[in-house]
């Protein structure tokens, strides 16, 4: 189950290779080295989840699909 401190590989619709994702709070987040906050739009998302999940997450730009492919 996806939580604070999980790694977090997603599949992004259309996609052919895995994002990994650290979760992490807030003052820890560093988006440019893969580290998303647990109040951003995927990082809330994706908290609870497990793999083989998939997931809508709307963000400004519009919806991403995402499939959990791997947690560690």
């Amino acid at each position: 189950i996806v939580g604070i401190g999980s790694f977090v590989s997603v599949l992004e619709r259309g996609d052919r290779d895995d994002e990994m994702y650290q979760i992490v709070g807030s003052a820890e987040a560093d988006p440019t080295k893969g580290r998303i906050s647990n109040e951003s739009p995927v990082g809330r998302t994706l908290l609870g989840k497990r793999v083989g999940d998939e997931v809508q997450v709307k963000i400004p730009d519009g919806v991403r699909y995402l499939k959990i492919t791997e947690i560690r």
